[in-house]
C-alpha cells in the first residue's frame, strides 16, 4: 500500500473530538472544515509544564531516514500506554512538496492526516508569511521610488522577497525602474527572516516587536535602517494575525498533532514555533517534537537557539537512524543497498556515533538510539549496529512505518524511562558572550567535528558591520549542507581535519540572530530534472495521487 492508500482507508475523528483529548473547549478553536483547526488559547492561560522530547537523526541520504515518520510513532505509542501526549511538528514546505524531498507527513502507518491538506496550503500560514514579506519589500521599492526620504544606500538592500516554491531563476535578479536599478533576489519562505520571526514571537505584541526591528538596509552615513522607519510592521502583523496561531489535527491513530510553521534546517533555524511547541506542553504531560535533518544542523539549533530563547530543555533526544543510509555513508552504491555489507556499514556507523556523542557530551541530554527498521536489515547488520552504539547508549529497533504506534512500544519504554532521569546537566555548544566568530568556530569543531574555519572577505566585512552594531551577542544560525557534518555533501560518514568555509553572514536583527551561510549553500532551492509535481495527478473528483 502507498502512503495515501493508507492514510485513506482510516476514518478520521472530528477536530474537536481530538481537541477534547487536551481539554481544549470548542470555543478555543477556529475551524478550518472538520478535521483541522487553529488554537485560539492565550499564553497566560497555559501553566502546565511536560515532558519535552526532541527527534533528530543522523545525516540524511537517499536512502531516507524517517524522522518524522518515528516521532508520529513514538506519539502514538505513547498514546497506546495511556500517556497524555501531543506532537509538535512542522508544516510542510511547498518547495520540497513539488521538488524532491516530498512532504512531511510521515509515512506508512504513521502518518498525521489529513495528508493532502498539511503538505498543501495548510490553513494558509505559509502563504500570509509570503505575503508579509513581500509586503515589506514593495514598501522598500515604493519608499526609494517616491525620494527615499530614509537616504537609503540602495545596494545595502538585505531584505529580499520570498516565495515557496523551489526557482533557482529567482536567486540573482535586478530591479530596473525609471529613476533606479538594483539587485534583488528571491528567497524560498521557508528560509524567511519572517518565518524565523513566526517561529520565535511569543505574543503578537512581541511579534509586532520583531518585525518593526528588521535591518532592511543601511542609509549612506552606514547607519541601519528598520522596518519599523517605513511604519509598515502593524500592516504586517496583520497580515500574520491568524497564521501565529497554531494549527491541531491527528495522526492516523487519533493523537493530537499540533503542526505550525517549519522553517528548513539546513538554512534556516529548522524547528516549528515556540508558541506551538509550549502550548503542547501546556496541554499534555508528554511533548513529543522534531528537529530538522541531522543533528548537526535542526538539534544543534534547537538545543543552542530555540531553547535558549525559550528557556526549554529537552527530557530526552531520539537520535534515528538507518542500516540502509549508514550503508550509504559507508560508500555503498544506492543499488546495493539491499545487499548485506557489514564492511560498508562499519565504515559509515562514525556518522551516527558521531551524532550520539553530540548529544550525550556536548550537550549532555538523556540520549536513546532508535533503528528504523527495513525488510533488506539482516541480523547480522542490526547485531554490528547495536554492538558499536552499546558503549555509548541503548539502541531500540521500531517498525512504526508497518505497525505505527504498536511498532514503538519498546522505544516508548526507553524513552519514557530516560524522562524520568535528572537532565540538570544539559548545556549549550557556545555562549552568547562569545564573539560571531568563536561561536561558529564552536559550532564547527565541537559539533561538525572540523579543524577550523575560513571567512571570506564579504563574510568579514560582515563581521565588522555586526560588531560596530554591537550585534555580537546574537546566536548564529549556520547554513550548510544537511549530506554531510562538512560543508562539502561528499564528504560522508565522519570526515576529520577539514575547514568550513563561510562566505557570507546574514543580520537578521527581527529573528535577532547571524545567518552563516557555508560552501555553495543556496537559500532558494532548485528543481530537479524530474521534480515531484510531475509525476502527481487530481481526477475529476478532486482525489490527489503522486502526493507524499
Amino acid at each position: 500500500m502507498t502512503d495515501i492508500e493508507i492514510a485513506r482507508k482510516y476514518e478520521m475523528q472530528p477536530i474537536e473530538k481530538i481537541a477534547k483529548k487536551l481539554k481544549i473547549r470548542k470555543h478555543d478553536l477556529i475551524f478550518y472544515g472538520r478535521y483541522k483547526a487553529k488554537i485560539d488559547i492565550k499564553p497566560k492561560t497555559q501553566t502546565r509544564q511536560s515532558k519535552l522530547v526532541l527527534v533528530t537523526a543522523i545525516n540524511p541520504t537517499k536512502a531516507g531516514i524517517g524522522k518524522t515518520t518515528v516521532s508520529i510513532g513514538l506519539a502514538d505509542a505513547f498514546a497506546l500506554k495511556k500517556k497524555k501526549v501531543c506532537l509538535a511538528l512542522r508544516e510542510p514546505s511547498l518547495g520540497p512538496v513539488f521538488g524532491i524531498k516530498g512532504g512531511a507527513t510521515g509515512g506508512g502507518y504513521s502518518q498525521v492526516v489529513p495528508m493532502e491538506d498539511i503538505n498543501l496550503h495548510f490553513n494558509g500560514d505559509f502563504h500570509a508569511i509570503t505575503s508579509a514579506n513581500n509586503l515589506l519589500c514593495a514598501n522598500i521599492d515604493n519608499h526609494i521610488f517616491q525620494g527615499n526620504e530614509l537616504d537609503i544606500d540602495i545596494d545595502t538592500v538585505m531584505f529580499n522577497r520570498c516565495i515557496d516554491i523551489n526557482d533557482r531563476a529567482l536567486r540573482d535578479l535586478e530591479i530596473i525602474d525609471k529613476k533606479y536599478q538594483r539587485k534583488e533576489k528571491f528567497n524560498i519562505t521557508a528560509a524567511s527572516e519572517i518565518m524565523a520571526i513566526m517561529c520565535l514571537a511569543k505574543d503578537l505584541d512581541d511579534l509586532k516587536d520583531r518585525l518593526g526591528n528588521i535591518m532592511i538596509a543601511l542609509n549612506k552615513k552606514g547607519e541601519p535602517v528598520y522596518a519599523r522607519d517605513l511604519k509598515v510592521e502593524n500592516a504586517m502583523a496583520i497580515l500574520l494575525k491568524d497564521a501565529l496561531k497554531p494549527n491541531l489535527v491527528q495522526t492516523l491513530a487519533g493523537t493530537p498533532a499540533i503542526i505550525h510553521l517549519g522553517p528548513f534546517a539546513n538554512i534556516a533555524h529548522g524547528c516549528n514555533s515556540i508558541v506551538a511547541t509550549k502550548t503542547a506542553m501546556s496541554l499534555a504531560d508528554y511533548t513529543i517534537t522534531e528537529a530538522g535533518f541531522g543533528s548537526d544542523l535542526g538539534a544543534e539549533k534547537f538545543l543552542d537557539v530555540k531553547c535558549r530563547l525559550a528557556g526549554l530543555k529537552p527530557n530526552c533526544v531520539v537520535v534515528v537512524a538507518t542500516i540502509r543510509a549508514l550503508k550509504l555513508h559507508g560508500g555503498v552504491a544506492e543499488e546495493d543497498l539491499t545487499k548485506e555489507n557489514l564492511e560498508a556499514l562499519k565504515n559509515g556507523l562514525p556518522n551516527l556515533v558521531k551524532h550520539i556523542k553530540n548529544m550525550i557530551e556536548v550537550y549532555k541530554v538523556p540520549t536513546v538510539v532508535t533503528l528504523n527498521k527495513y525488510a533488506t536489515d539482516t541480523p547480522n547488520e542490526i547485531e554490528l549496529v547495536k554492538k558499536e552504539v552499546s558503549q555509548y547508549a541503548n539502541l531500540v529497533e521500531n517498525n512504526v512505518w508497518a505497525e505505527g504506534g504498536k511498532g514503538a512500544l519498546e522505544l516508548a519504554d526507553e524513552v519514557l524511562a530516560k524522562c524520568n532521569e535528572p537532565n540538570d546537566s544539559f548545556e549549550f555548544a557556545y555562549e552568547l558572550t562569545d564573539s560571531p566568530k568563536e561561536k561558529i568556530e564552536k559550532v564547527v569543531k565541537k559539533i561538525y567535528g572540523g579543524k577550523g574555519v575560513v571567512f571570506s572577505e564579504k563574510a568579514q566585512q560582515k563581521l565588522e558591520i555586526i560588531d560596530n552594531l554591537k550585534l555580537g551577542d546574537y546566536p548564529v544560525i549556520i547554513a550548510k549542507t544537511q549530506f554531510s557534518l562538512s560543508d562539502d555533501k561528499s564528504k560522508l560518514g565522519a570526515p576529520t581535519d577539514f575547514e568550513v568555509n563561510v562566505r557570507d553572514i546574514e543580520i537578521k536583527t527581527g529573528a535577532k540572530f547571524l545567518v552563516a551561510i557555508c560552501g555553495d549553500m543556496m537559500l532558494m532551492p532548485g528543481l530537479s530534472k524530474r521534480p515531484a509535481s510531475v509525476g502527481m495527478t487530481i481526477d475529476s473528483d478532486g482525489n490527489i495521487d503522486g502526493l507524499y
